[in-house]
């Protein structure tokens, strides 16, 4: 797309995935450590300032700021959410600490009503996120049409914990955030819930968030949609949160979106980031990938991976969320599944999608599968393959007791023998070892290609599941299933005494005995 070309040719690498961010300059070489060094326990207030760009005649604008107040992202907004422009939109940002300016990066504008119609949004371009900056310029060529009307300049701090300014959620705020973790939890999974960074402990102002979240309308998520933020530069996984938040106030302030538009992050150290409120567990609607929203959900990787591949934290932290998410719903990471387009566009790689037909996807999908976008990047997109096949076994479910078929949360009954029949759509290579799970304790152990396990149960009513453990050591247990036992008692067997003299030999009868002689003799 325009933008990469132009990038290139500046010797920098701009990344076209609707939602996200680019960097223009990053806070230096990154340094090992973890994410959650830079998360807080509570939300901060960031802010957006606004400059007007001034008109250059009906087809160019441009603004300039220079010794301003810090800031962490930048993007550019317009009135009219459904205007576009034509021609270029391009940004350089200068670092606070060196005073240096980062070459222009021409920014792409996002689609219009990706977190659907709304009073009051404004049309935008993806963010660039500049680390700490503190000048910034900004210039618009129309093409060969008029430029939309109200081009602003927005400069974004995403705040930061502990600098006194800490956000106070509005009560209505705190009473829809309450009401949404009341709500009856999400389904469970076969594959193990990931550790992720809760928004109160990325710092999300929930005051922000004054609507609650939306569910997918059939409460089913049926695919995984990767992106990128495109984040050009290096960055710290310590400003992980920060780059979490900016996007989050940028949504919401510039956008007019109801929320932070991806489901979930992930940093290249591999530490997961709740996105969208509404539920770790749930299926949360999300303004991800334009048309294919209603049935899905995201993960976006921070940074550009343009020219360069997702590190293997990134890819693992991807394939954790993605095999948790699609184990809720009994699908398969490696499988395919069916979507309806809610737009009529083309994607990518220019397949045509008409709104209401249906439409064949892999579960983990690119964005660009979906969209017209580079995103991913040209490095994460081949990635994904790796990620579908790193997963747990999928689908691993009972399917009989005792021969007689069983749904998951069914119930069956045994007069202590107790054969499970159950199935993967992994392959069997792929798959090292099954355990009969009863009362979650395992009691047998079959090969990675069996599909019957037994034991036998004592009376009562038992949890019965199968957990299976891939080749690559990760583990999946399928929804349990009950089974009550009732065995029957086992008369108590008359005691046999002993005769003096009969060695008692197990299994050998013992022979007659004469207890009274009544020979007599003439």
């Amino acid at each position: 797309m325009r933008g990469t070309a132009f990038a290139a040719a500046l010797g920098v690498v701009t990344a076209l995935c609707l939602p996200g961010a680019a960097v223009a300059a990053g806070p230096g070489p990154d340094r090992a450590g973890s994410s959650a060094s830079a998360t807080t326990n509570g939300p901060v207030e960031g802010t957006v300032r606004r400059l007007a760009l001034e008109p250059k005649g009906a087809m160019e604008a441009a603004v300039s700021t220079r010794n301003s107040e810090r800031f962490g992202l930048m993007g550019v907004s317009w009135t009219d959410a459904s205007a576009e422009v034509r021609g270029k939109i391009e940004a350089r940002s200068r670092n606070a600490a060196t005073g240096a300016w980062t070459p222009w990066v021409e920014l792409e504008p996002l689609k219009a009503g990706l977190d659907g119609v709304r009073p009051g949004a404004r049309g935008a371009t993806e963010p660039v996120w500049v680390g700490s900056a503190d000048g910034a310029e900004v210039r618009v060529s129309g093409g060969p049409a008029a430029l939309p009307a109200g081009l602003e300049l927005d400069l974004v701090d995403p705040g930061r914990a502990g600098r006194g300014g800490a956000a106070k959620s509005a009560p209505a705020s705190r009473a829809r955030a309450a009401a949404a973790a009341a709500t009856a939890p999400g389904p469970e999974s076969t594959a193990p819930r990931p550790d992720v960074v809760a928004r109160a402990q990325w710092g999300a102002d929930e005051s922000l968030n004054n609507e609650g979240p939306l569910y997918l309308a059939g409460g089913r998520i049926k695919a995984l949609f990767v992106h990128h933020t495109a984040a050009s530069a290096p960055y710290e996984c310590t400003d992980s949160a920060a780059i979490v938040r900016g996007l989050h106030v940028y949504h919401v302030k510039t956008n007019g979106w109801r929320d932070l538009g991806y489901n979930f992050l992930v940093d290249k150290c591999g530490t997961l980031f709740e996105g969208r409120q509404g539920g770790v567990d749930r299926p949360v609607m999300g303004a991800h990938t334009y048309g294919f929203n209603s049935e899905s959900t995201s993960v976006a990787v921070l940074g550009d991976h343009t020219s360069a591949g997702a590190s293997p934290e990134a890819l693992e932290g991807i394939a954790r969320m993605a095999a948790y998410k699609l184990g809720q719903y009994d699908a398969d990471m490696d499988g395919t599944t069916t979507l309806t387009a809610g737009a009529t566009q083309k994607n990518y790689a220019g397949t045509s999608f008409t709104a209401g037909k249906q439409y064949e996807f892999k579960t983990v999908s690119g964005h660009r599968d979906g969209f017209n976008t580079e995103c991913p990047g040209h490095q994460l997109y081949p990635q994904l393959d790796t990620i579908r096949k790193s997963g747990p076994a999928a689908r691993l479910k009972i399917g009989a007791v005792n021969e007689q078929a069983i749904a998951p949360g069914g119930t069956a009954k045994t007069l202590g023998p107790l054969a499970v029949d159950f199935s993967t759509s992994t392959a069997a290579p792929l798959v090292s070892s099954f355990e009969l799970l009863v009362d979650g304790t395992p009691v047998a152990t079959v090969a990675g290609d069996a599909t019957r396990a037994a034991t036998v149960l004592s009376t009562g009513s038992h949890r019965v599941q199968v957990r299976a453990t891939a080749t690559n050591g990760k583990v999946s247990t399928s929804l349990p299933v009950t089974v009550e036992a009732e065995v029957p008692e086992v008369p108590e067997v008359p005691e046999v005494p002993e005769v003096p003299g009969v060695p008692d030999v197990p299994g050998v009868p013992a022979p007659p005995t004469r207890l009274t002689d009544t020979h007599f003799s003439m």
